[in-house]
């Protein structure tokens, strides 16, 4: 039996549909890949990183105001204000550190260029008894070691001892108390020395600044050995100190007496340039100077009545005076030149 035309077209429209699995056999499914604008590439662990270069740090603005107008400006206002301190004995650090210092210290290292030696002599804590020479008709060997004293110890001050002239001097003796100076008294000087304080004496007085150039670098004599029994009541070290160098800044050839009677001074000196040049012979020669600093003397370890022993502060005496000359003969003996050393 033939089959009706048309008949298959209806068989097929009438069946029912398949569906086609899209993951057939033999089909693998692939996992979707992230969503990314560019492909991902596996990094390197041979592949050098390179660092962008950073901007450079901005440089930073300088002050405006240098540090010594800083100092300058703080130094007025604590004098308008009142606000520095001034101890028993008229010592004013403030004043000494900004006004006097700095001009000594141009003095120190442009004029003098002075050398020091021993240094690690010098206490940075505790009392001692500084003794030097004396010498060069101005006592400039006293401010130039109290410059060495307070640069190679960190800011320590040396208080002299000076005589009874320095402070009876109009506008002079308020200066040197302002500066640290005082009174050559043994009351003082151990008062001083029991505070912890360095303490510089010159036992030659005006008899050691005031001698001829003939006499120079020889010693005068030490007096009575007041500044030992000093340091032997407060028990602390006594330092020699030799200067080498001032004797040659105002070579003293004469002496008028007259004139000094007249004025109330122990001397009015003559040298090669004063007073015949007048003020500009007042002007010191450019020396090379030395300062050294001996090994210290202990004195504590005598028993208290130990002081009033006159032959043992003779002694200690004597002993500090030959260390002190030994000293200067040794570095005479090294210079060769008055002006370079």
């Amino acid at each position: 039996m033939s089959p009706v035309p048309g008949s298959e077209a209806h068989t097929v429209n009438t069946a029912e549909a398949q569906v086609i699995p899209l993951h057939g056999p033999g089909r693998v499914s692939q996992p979707a890949a992230p969503p990314s604008s560019s492909p991902s590439v596996e990094p390197s662990s041979d592949a050098p990183v390179v660092a962008f270069p950073a901007a450079p740090p901005s440089p930073a603005e300088p002050d405006p105001v240098p540090e010594s107008v800083r100092s300058a400006l703080a130094f007025l206002r604590n004098r308008l204000t009142g606000d520095y301190t001034v101890d028993e004995f008229g010592f004013d650090a403030e004043l000494t550190e900004t006004l006097v210092l700095p001009p000594l210290r141009a003095l120190y290292e442009k004029w003098f260029r002075v050398d020091t030696f021993g240094v690690e002599n010098l206490p940075t804590a505790g009392g001692a008894l500084l003794v030097s020479n004396h010498s060069g008709t101005l006592p400039l060997d006293a401010l130039m070691t109290a410059v060495a004293v307070h640069d190679e110890t960190g800011g320590r001050h040396l208080r002299g001892l000076g005589a009874d002239l320095v402070f009876k001097m109009p506008l002079v003796g308020s200066f040197a108390r302002k500066s640290g100076q005082t009174l050559a008294c043994n009351a003082d000087a151990e008062r001083l020395l029991s505070g912890g304080e360095l303490v510089g004496v010159w036992p030659e007085g005006f008899k050691g600044i005031g001698k001829p150039f003939s006499a120079r670098y020889k010693l005068q004599r030490f007096g009575r050995g007041g500044f030992v029994s000093a340091a032997m009541r407060a028990g602390v070290p006594i330092i020699p100190v030799s200067v080498v160098g001032a004797e040659e800044t105002y070579p003293k050839l004469g002496d008028i007496r007259l004139l000094a009677r007249l004025l109330g001074l122990p001397y009015f000196p003559v040298t090669p340039f004063f007073p015949l040049f007048g003020a500009l012979g007042a002007v010191p020669l450019p020396t090379k100077w030395t300062i050294e600093f001996g090994e210290p003397i202990r004195t504590d370890d005598f028993t208290p009545d130990a002081v009033d022993d006159p032959m043992l502060v003779f002694t200690l005496t004597d002993q500090v005076r030959e260390s002190i000359q030994q000293s200067l003969y040794r570095r005479l003996a090294q210079r060769k030149n008055i002006f370079r050393g």
